[in-house]
């Protein structure tokens, strides 16, 4: 038991992640604490990332929530201070933070000719830019030390283009090249203490996505139902599902692996669907 809380455990690491007040975010901050690492929930909504880690704490965790934008390059830097004050270092990044918007959406009754130009750009910026520059900021330490980790969130998006969602799977599919290109200038100018890796989640009911693939009363949407259809193993994942590929990620269980993109998504990257 010592061997592999020892192997797979995060205690004495500090871990930001951004976006992290979000469904999946949550999920990730709870289980790294509980892995034993000092964890910083970044996100716009102090007053939650506060709360979720004020509920971390009860739990026996190490927590602090901070306010910044991932867009905005001096809110990451005041961050990272207050971070290095606070903990005096930064061993883990993960980058969850994203999301879509409408205009960047080609609804069923709409072409691609009506794809709003500025919404695609937004959606673009908030998961691509999101992404580079939180790990340019915070990476600076791991740097510095030789030594980190950076876990980035692509999608299956980026493995299967799906209908509709055309900004964020044009940002997805962009991460999963970030990931392996950041990995290998990490490790080729800076060692191999420094690992860049990548989750691509299936589907999983969030805040946003909700009201796309459920109804109402619960049911599932004709795009919900699609999406089951296409998974083998006929459901949605849970969040906590995440959490023992990140932890793998994040340790040293995974020693001797970068620049990889690895689907959580009860089979549905692997499924032709006959």
């Amino acid at each position: 038991m010592f061997y592999l809380e020892e192997l797979f455990g995060l205690k004495s690491k500090v871990a930001i992640v951004t976006g992290g007040t979000g469904v999946l975010g949550s999920a990730m901050c709870k289980s790294m604490a509980k892995a034993g690492a000092a964890v910083v929930i970044l996100g716009r909504r102090k007053e939650a990332a506060d709360n979720l880690a004020k509920e971390i704490i009860r739990s026996g965790g190490n927590a602090i929530g901070v306010s910044a934008d991932v867009l905005n390059k001096e809110q990451l830097e005041d961050a990272k201070k207050l971070v290095l004050d606070k903990f005096g270092t930064i061993d883990i990044l993960v980058n969850c933070a994203g999301g879509n918007m409408p205009g960047a959406v080609i609804m069923p009754d709409k072409t691609f000719l009506d794809l709003k130009i500025d919404d695609f750009q937004k959606v673009v910026d908030l998961n691509l830019t999101g992404t580079v520059l939180p790990a340019q900021i915070f990476g600076e330490v791991l740097v510095n030390n030789k030594q980190g980790i950076i876990i980035n969130i692509s999608s299956m998006t980026a493995i299967r283009p799906l209908t509709r969602v055309v900004g964020y799977g044009a940002a997805k599919a962009a991460i999963s090249n970030f990931t392996q290109w950041l990995a290998v200038e990490m490790a080729k100018k800076f060692g191999e203490g420094i690992r860049v890796n990548a989750i691509a989640p299936g589907f999983f009911l969030t805040e946003q996505n909700r009201n796309l693939l459920t109804n109402p009363d619960g049911s599932l949407t004709d795009r919900g139902q699609s999406i089951i259809k296409g998974t083998p193993f006929g459901r949605f994942g849970e969040p906590d599902e995440l959490c023992g590929t990140l932890l793998w990620l994040c340790s040293d269980a995974s020693k001797f692996v970068s620049g990889i993109v690895v689907p959580v998504d009860g089979a549905f990257s692997a499924y032709a669907g006959v």
